[in-house]
């Protein structure tokens, strides 16, 4: 459980992890997400730990306003990376952040806000826009996933992409819409996140 919510998650633990990637999921979804529990498992096989968590109580879910609501998200991330120094297995691992849809401008957020360094941030078929200026604060390195096919969203996303002041690339899976449920397209997006993380915890000091 994250406090001070008691926000449900579920931590996956390969055997001397790099580094601890942190989900946020997007509206409507949960630490079920088929799709995030695939990345994670795949990204476990790449030594990186993972936590999967539910951002808003069973109450706050039923209220669909809260699942547009970035800065209370944003929070909820918060909780999850005041919540790692406390647990023995993970506060000596550098931090990364996934995102996926409105989960990816509350990763941008938290990742802004934060007391604790992030090594990364990727961000999934995400909506970095709603993160509004925060963008241009951030230092986090920063990796867009966005689907070929997902036309309104890759063009958010590009438009975003230009506030940036940190390290920052927009990544588009060919023939993938917004859900990545084309064959073979969430393996791309596996991939990249992978390279990404690992490529910047590396560089972390932490």
């Amino acid at each position: 459980m994250i406090e001070p919510h008691d926000l449900s998650g579920v931590l996956y633990l390969p055997p001397n992890p790099s580094a601890l990637v942190i989900f946020a999921h997007g509206s409507g979804s949960s630490r079920l997400s088929p799709r995030n529990v695939f990345v994670a498992e795949k990204l476990v096989d790449r030594g990186l730990a993972c936590l999967l968590f539910d951002l808003l109580t069973p109450e706050e879910a039923e209220d669909r306003r809260n699942v547009f609501d970035i800065p209370l998200l944003a929070e909820r991330v918060g909780d999850a990376l005041r919540w790692v120094p406390g647990q023995e297995r993970l506060a000596h691992l550098p931090i990364c952040l996934f995102g996926a849809s409105t989960g990816a401008a509350a990763a941008l957020v938290a990742a802004c806000e934060a007391t604790t360094e992030i090594a990364a941030v990727v961000s999934r078929g995400g909506r970095p826009d709603l993160a509004g200026d925060v963008l241009r604060r951030l230092k986090a390195p920063s990796l867009l996933i966005v689907g070929g096919w997902d036309e309104d969203v890759l063009t958010l996303n590009r438009k975003a992409l230009a506030m940036f002041q940190c390290e920052a690339r927009l990544e588009i899976v060919a023939g993938a819409t917004h859900l990545f449920e084309e064959p073979g397209t969430l393996e791309e997006v596996v991939t990249l996140a992978g390279d990404w993380f690992l490529r910047h915890v590396t560089q972390s000091p932490r």
